[in-house]
């Protein structure tokens, strides 16, 4: 039997050993992207026979090359991007040469895509910016250069299209070049280089072209065949997040991760950065059998020497160059949401393979993209970019986006939906928050409960203004009174005359307003009370970030659930009809949204019986669950 390599398996074992270099290409409309990736898959050879049929069969139907195949119907695959002659979502290719493979992601020129070029630059290693020769630098192209520098890609290449509609000239060449250098100077990046060429010809496309015999740099495939972006992670510091502790056996623990950074070696020191714990590793176990060395984007599992509480989420790393840890950070942040960002409102950030609660405390400023001027405002909308302060309840471990995108860059997530609304990128830790401690007191809720004989618990009362609300909410209370119980009440108005008077009611200022009564009430429940809180609050968001403030069985929302026309038949203060009049803006029920709770411990249906009834049915609530003492 021929124990001896087939060609196959030589040719497999060769492409195994090739670098990878993930890029996209961005510019403005018609600047030529999708022809230039369909340029290089074709002139590499990658492409079957019955695909060249299909597009020559293409070209002629929706081709804009005239008799001339149209490469970049090779990228634009669907058919509303065929049709109008756009690229709308991000398409990825692969091909390959001789010295390097490459995954290339065409990405959308428009500005209400800025979301989707993100997802194809926070994967990609270098850009490709094409500049149309006849236009020159344009706004798109401002943006995509800032958006580029802002998802860490730090290689670019100015690839100035379509030189051949200009003459081949030098002069509108090195205009283009100056112009654009003198913007990108601020966006940090390692390596630039223009290359003139046209994608529809394949003018110093693969090959040195004649026709511009006074460019005296590479073609552009040349460049990216040699181009290092390889070792900047595996130079970095050692950092290993756990993806999970891998326990087939009694006899094995390890844990399994992709390295984000530097190099690991058996018998190398580690730390477990949130905790502090150092130990050494004794073992790199992967499928293929243990390494004597893995370095950055190698995927394997770590075995050592002590017995470590670790767990998915954790951070290793190197214990002579720790990553920060901190339950706040500054950090710059591309909405990726129709629904507006608002700050105070608790998301899910999703950070390596750790997940935490977190919530935008302070937008700094906003961004113009298209500018890199400074703008204020309280919200971002779709495709905006701000530089934002974030709180989150739980430390984790984290690296500056600059440094390393794997442990630098998260997302936001909709606790609702599930959908992804926001990519952020660190920029420093909050120092001030490592210098605040919890302080530690002889005399603790429990205690303080248990000098009144009763159990702290917090009172949700939402609904619609003129619903009810605060009538039951103050009937209740009342009765607790009678009955020397110790309790304070929370009023949605009463609140916006002293803590809360500095906010309208807007989407934002109703998120601050609930995420600051939501605080407060924290601090009466830890003094022992029955906190009773009356307001709108119309979202669940805001009202699922009051409940987790506190633990299980210590927040009992209830739902006043009176109709909007029995509501606006009350209309005790007037206000339904200023709202319907247009005076008040910003009105819940009219021109702003209320979401009604989807599972309250407690509904409350005011139009079947008096308040009184409805507040003892609370109070008798209270006392059958032990609240009372």
């Amino acid at each position: 039997m021929n124990s001896q390599p087939s060609e196959l398996q030589k040719f497999l074992a060769a492409q195994e050993k090739k670098s990878l270099l993930r890029f996209l290409t961005c510019g403005s409309v018609d600047d030529g992207k999708s022809t230039l990736i369909g340029r290089l898959l074709y002139d590499t050879k990658l492409l079957f026979e019955d695909t060249l049929a299909l597009l020559e069969k293409d070209s002629r139907k929706f081709g804009t090359t005239g008799d001339d195949i149209d490469f970049a119907l090779l990228v634009d695959g669907l058919e509303a991007e065929r049709e109008q002659g756009i690229t709308i979502d991000v398409a990825y290719r692969f091909f390959a040469t001789d010295k390097r493979k490459f995954i290339v992601a065409d990405t959308p020129g428009h500005e209400q895509y800025t979301r989707n070029m993100a997802t194809g630059a926070s994967n990609s290693d270098l850009a490709v910016i094409l500049i149309d020769a006849r236009k020159g630098v344009l706004t798109q192209t401002r943006r995509h250069a800032y958006i580029a520098s802002l998802l860490g890609i730090r290689h670019i290449v100015l690839a100035v299209n379509k030189i051949d509609l200009v003459d081949y000239s030098q002069s509108t060449f090195d205009q283009i070049v100056a112009d654009f250098s003198a913007f990108a100077a601020r966006l940090g990046f390692v390596s630039q280089i223009a290359i003139p060429l046209s994608a529809r010809y394949g003018i110093n496309v693969m090959a040195k072209s004649p026709q511009t015999p006074w460019y005296e740099g590479p073609a552009l495939l040349t460049h990216l065949e040699t181009v290092d972006v390889d070792t900047a992670l595996a130079g970095g510091p050692f950092r290993m997040p756990v993806q999970w502790v891998n326990r087939p056996n009694l006899d094995f623990r390890g844990f399994s991760g992709t390295i984000a950074g530097g190099r690991v070696r058996p018998g190398d020191m580690i730390v477990v950065a949130k905790s502090g714990r150092t130990t050494k590793v004794t073992r790199i176990v992967t499928m293929d059998g243990d390494l004597d060395e893995a370095i950055a984007g190698d995927a394997i599992t770590l075995t050592l020497a002590d017995e470590v509480d670790i767990s998915r989420g954790d951070v290793l790393a190197a214990p002579d160059a720790r990553p920060d840890v901190s339950d706040q950070f500054a950090a710059h942040l591309l909405w990726m949401a129709d629904e507006e960002m608002l700050p105070g409102r608790q998301y899910l950030l999703k950070l390596s393979t750790a997940t935490v609660p977190a919530a935008v405390s302070d937008l700094k400023h906003k961004v113009d993209v298209n500018t890199l001027e400074h703008m204020a405002g309280k919200t971002l909308m779709l495709n905006e970019v701000g530089y934002a302060n974030f709180s989150l309840t739980q430390p984790l471990c984290f690296d500056a986006y600059r440094d390393n995108r794997d442990t630098g860059g998260f997302i936001l997530i909709d606790r609702f939906s599930n959908a992804t609304v926001g990519a952020g990128m660190i920029d420093f830790g909050l120092r001030r928050a490592t210098n605040v401690h919890w302080q530690a007191l002889d005399v603790n809720k429990q205690a303080r409960a248990a000098m009144k004989r009763q159990k702290p618990v917090m009172l949700w009362f939402t609904g619609l203004s003129g619903s009810g609300k605060s009538t039951i909410a103050n009937l209740v209370e009342k009765s607790l009174a009678a009955e020397g119980k110790h309790t304070y009440l929370l009023d949605g108005d009463n609140v916006r005359h002293g803590l809360n008077k500095d906010l309208g009611f807007t989407d934002a200022d109703r998120v601050e307003n609930i995420r600051r009564v939501g605080e407060t009430a924290k601090l009466f429940l830890d003094a022992g009370l029955v906190v009773l809180v009356s307001f709108i609050s119309p979202f669940r968001s805001e009202r699922r970030m009051a409940r987790d403030l506190v633990a299980a069985g210590e927040f009992i929302e209830v739902f006043v659930d009176t109709p909007i026309e029995v509501c606006m038949q009350r209309d005790p203060k007037g206000l339904y009809e200023k709202a319907r009049a247009g005076t008040i803006k910003n009105f819940t029920g009219v021109d702003s949204p209320y979401e009604a709770p989807e599972k309250p411990e407690m509904t409350v249906q005011t139009v079947t019986a008096p308040a009184e009834v409805h507040a003892q049915a609370i109070v008798a609530y209270l006392r059958e669950r032990g609240y009372l003492g």
